[in-house]
């Protein structure tokens, strides 16, 4: 038999109706002779609701005592799950995390797996169970409960498909696949098939939804097919699988658009070894991720320092920026929040010359200005007025003709 993990995100669990589906389509691929493995997180806005009780009863409290917690909402999934699948007359077989046991490190809150036993799954798969397991959660050396993030059951599924040797890892939400634009934005948009692994971390680290990037980056790793489709829809989704040459032509794969970008001028810096560091570490120091980066040429020895941050972060960041550009004698800190980023994204970028230019010309043509550039060998990322963001996916989505190479 064929052995497949899936994993059900919290929308995909909602109501009994839901429910009753998922069932359905779990022990749809039982009887197509599949051992099947599901993991489950919690029913959507659950997660949530423990963590406002936690910040109501004790604001700004983490550790041990907090991923217990929190990792509750998984459990009461897994329940209503298999409390189905057995009415309906077949085998089924739960775990927690830790009953695995899923082995993490012991940073909690943000957990990374270590080590996953599938002993015990192996033998209930053998005697016909269908098993289920709670997403997110996993259990340290110490025999303490951990948490492994937001997002964190995609991780779990995937570790789970690497430690049984699953031919694939079907993660079921609320998107179809993964698409050469948001469909919202563009409707020539469509769903990409196949696409590798370096373009799904790209496009998912550049705001695209569907896969957490620990996930990605772990089914790199181990080599994982990852299966990304609808919990509400029979339909095929997209495969994520290792690189292979592209076809012959496509050089974007995808476009994405992530609004959630906010950019910090500070202007009239010192231009002497030291000072950019002296910024981007308190930062850092702070845990503010910064994204793209530009600095210009000194002259009278002065130069200006710019950079983008997610707008959750620019009230901090422009607060530390603001005192450490006072010890480092910067003239004057700037804050803009209406910002956006778009980035191309696809293998093809590697072997053709002269993406970037293509891709300035074409928002230079629609009078979109672009402010901050950022590239990878198979990226190009502009950061560009807020109000431009539909219209540059649009732009960029027909300059390189994606909708056409796709299929």
């Amino acid at each position: 038999m064929a052995s497949v993990v899936q994993k059900y995100g919290g929308s995909a669990v909602t109501s009994p109706e839901q429910i009753r589906k998922i069932a359905q389509r779990i022990i749809q691929s039982y009887n197509d002779c599949n051992d099947v493995v599901v993991v489950i997180s919690a029913r959507a806005g659950e997660t949530n609701r423990l963590i406002e009780m936690a910040q109501e009863i004790c604001p700004r409290q983490a550790g041990s005592q907090y991923d217990l917690l929190i990792s509750a909402g998984e459990q009461v999934s897994i329940g209503l799950l298999a409390l189905c699948i057995s009415s309906l007359g077949y085998k089924v077989k739960t775990y927690l995390g830790w009953q695995v046991p899923i082995i993490t490190d012991s940073l909690h809150t943000r957990a990374s797996i270590e080590y996953i036993d599938p002993t015990k799954i192996r033998v209930d798969l053998n005697h016909g169970a269908i098993v289920l397991v709670a997403g997110f959660q996993g259990i340290d050396r110490s025999g303490t409960i951990t948490t492994l993030g937001r997002g964190g059951g995609d991780t779990s599924a995937v570790a789970l498909a690497h430690a049984l040797g699953a031919e694939v890892c079907e993660l079921y939400s609320d998107v179809d696949g993964i698409f050469t634009a948001d469909p919202a934005i563009c409707e020539n948009a469509r769903k990409i098939n196949e696409i590798s692994y370096d373009e799904m971390l790209e496009l998912a680290s550049q705001g695209a939804r569907g896969v957490q990037i620990r996930a990605i980056e772990y089914a790199k790793k181990h080599n994982v097919t990852m299966h990304i489709r609808s919990a509400f829809t029979a339909e095929r989704g997209t495969l994520v699988v290792k690189e292979h040459m592209p076809m012959e032509g496509v050089v974007v794969t995808g476009i994405v658009a992530d609004k959630n970008e906010a950019k910090i001028a500070v202007l009239g810096v010192p231009d002497k070894p030291g000072s950019a560091a002296k910024i981007l570490t308190g930062l850092a120091d702070k845990d503010i991720s910064v994204d793209m980066i530009v600095q210009n040429v000194g002259q009278d020895g002065l130069a200006d320092i710019t950079f983008s941050i997610s707008k959750t972060d620019l009230d901090k960041a422009h607060q530390i920026t603001a005192q450490i550009a006072k010890e480092v004698n910067a003239r004057e800190v700037l804050a803009d929040r209406n910002i956006s980023k778009v980035s191309i994204v696809g293998l093809g970028m590697k072997n053709h010359a002269g993406v970037a230019a293509r891709m300035f010309t074409a928002l230079a043509y629609n009078n979109i200005n672009i402010q901050m550039i950022s590239t990878s060998e198979i990226k190009v990322s502009v950061a560009i007025e807020e109000k431009y963001t539909e219209l540059a996916v649009r732009v960029l989505h027909e300059a390189f003709k994606v909708d056409q190479c796709s299929e």
